[in-house]
C-alpha cells in the first residue's frame, strides 16, 4: 500500500509538472517561429510522458518495492522511455517538414519547384518516419530477454536468415527503394499532370509504398511506387506544366484557310486560357472529300489547355456554320446529263439500280 501511495503521488506529481512546464514553454514559444511553437504545441503529450516516467523512475526507487514488482516497473519505464524518444523524433520530423513545406505554393501559376520540394520531403518524411517506427519497436522488443535471445541467434545465422527476410520483404523493400530512386530522379511530383494506364490525372499522393493519381473524374487510382520506375507513362509537366494544346478539324476545299487562320487567331488572343506563346493553323493532309487542318494554342497547365481546345472547336464550328456553311464537310456524286443539260433523274435511277 504505501508502495502503490508513493507511485500514484508520482504520478499526481508528474502531471502537476507537465502542466506547469507546457504553461511555461508557451509563453517562452510565444514570440519564437513557428517550428518552436508547432514543436511545443505537438509535443505535449509526449513531453508529458517522458515527466510521468521521470517521476515514476524517482518513485520506483525511493519505494519500498519487491524485487519482482520492481524489475516490472522498471522494465515498462525504459519502454516508456524508449517510445517517448521515439515519439518525440517523429514529431519534430513532421513539423519540421511541414514549416519548410510552407514556403512552397502549389497552387501557384509556376509550380515546378514547389512539386520538387513538396515530393523529395513527402517521400524523406514518410520513409524516415517508418524508419523511426521500426527502429523504436525494435528497441522496445530488445528490453525483453526472450528476444535478446532470438535477435543472437539471427545474427548467429545472419546469412540463411537474411536470404529468408529478403524473400518475405520483397514487395516492401521494392516499394522503398523505389521511393528512394523516385525522391532522388523525380519522374513525377505531387500535382503532376499523368496519363497512366490510358487515364488522365494528377498526382494527389506519394506514400512510402504507393502512389495516388486523382483520375480527371475524381476517381483515384492506386498504384506501387514500383511501377513508376519499372512501366512507361506519360509525364505533362515533367519540366513546365505549360502545353501545346492540338485541335483538328476537317473542311471542304472551298473554304479560305487564310480566313480560318485570321479567326483562330481571333479566338484564340480573345481567350483568358492562352499563356501568350503559341498558335498556329495549318493543312497538314489532303483527303477525298476535305482537307485537314490542324490547329494549336498554347496554356500554362493541362486543365487549361484542355478548356481552350473545347472553346475553340466551339467557336470555330459556329463561325463555318455561320460564314461558310458551304465547307462543311460533303459527299460529291456526279450526275449523267441530258441534251438540255439538265440531269436525268431516270438514268441516274436506272444506274443506282444496276449497280
Amino acid at each position: 500500500m504505501v508502495s502503490l501511495g508513493v507511485l500514484a503521488a508520482a504520478i499526481v506529481i508528474g502531471l502537476a509538472i507537465h502542466r506547469l512546464a507546457f504553461r511555461i514553454l508557451t509563453r517562452l514559444v510565444e514570440n519564437k517561429d513557428l517550428f518552436w511553437r508547432s514543436l511545443v504545441s505537438r509535443g505535449t503529450r509526449p513531453l508529458r510522458l517522458a515527466i510521468l516516467t521521470a517521476t515514476l523512475s524517482f518513485a520506483a526507487t525511493v519505494a519500498p518495492l519487491a524485487a519482482r514488482p520492481s524489475e516490472i516497473i522498471r522494465h515498462l519505464l525504459l519502454i516508456a522511455f524508449i517510445l517517448v524518444v521515439g515519439w518525440s523524433a517523429k514529431a519534430a520530423l513532421h513539423i519540421w517538414t511541414t514549416v519548410y513545406l510552407r514556403r512552397f505554393k502549389l497552387d501557384a501559376e509556376d509550380n515546378l519547384l514547389a512539386r520538387t520540394h513538396v515530393t523529395q520531403s513527402r517521400i524523406a518524411e514518410r520513409i524516415a518516419g517508418a524508419m523511426i517506427i521500426v527502429l523504436t519497436i525494435a528497441a522496445m522488443l530488445m528490453t525483453f530477454p526472450a528476444v535478446q535471445q532470438y535477435g543472437v541467434s539471427v545474427l548467429a545465422s545472419a546469412g540463411v536468415a537474411g536470404i529468408v527476410l529478403g524473400l518475405a520483404l520483397q514487395p516492401m523493400l521494392k516499394n522503398i527503394f523505389a521511393g528512394i530512386q523516385l525522391a532522388i530522379t523525380q519522374p513525377i511530383r505531387i500535382d503532376d499532370a499523368l496519363i497512366v494506364e490510358g487515364e488522365w490525372g494528377n498526382v494527389e499522393e506519394i506514400t512510402s509504398t504507393y502512389v495516388v493519381v486523382k483520375l480527371w473524374d475524381w476517381r483515384r487510382m492506386i498504384l506501387p511506387l514500383s511501377y513508376f520506375i519499372e512501366n512507361p507513362f506519360q509525364n505533362w509537366t515533367r519540366e513546365s506544366s505549360a502545353l501545346i494544346g492540338t485541335v483538328m478539324i476537317y473542311l471542304d476545299y472551298s473554304i479560305p484557310v487564310s480566313v480560318v487562320r485570321s479567326k483562330v487567331e481571333e479566338i484564340v488572343a480573345a481567350s483568358k486560357l492562352w499563356d501568350r506563346r503559341v498558335v498556329a493553323v495549318q493543312v497538314t493532309d489532303f483527303r477525298e472529300s476535305v482537307m485537314e487542318i490542324r490547329i494549336l494554342a498554347s496554356a500554362s497547365s493541362a486543365p487549361k489547355v484542355f478548356d481552350i481546345r473545347c472553346e475553340v472547336r466551339e467557336k470555330l464550328i459556329e463561325f463555318v456554320q455561320r460564314e461558310y456553311p458551304q465547307a462543311l464537310p460533303k459527299v460529291r456524286t456526279d450526275r449523267p446529263l441530258d441534251g438540255n443539260g439538265v440531269a436525268s433523274v431516270h438514268a441516274a435511277h436506272q444506274a443506282a439500280l444496276q449497280s
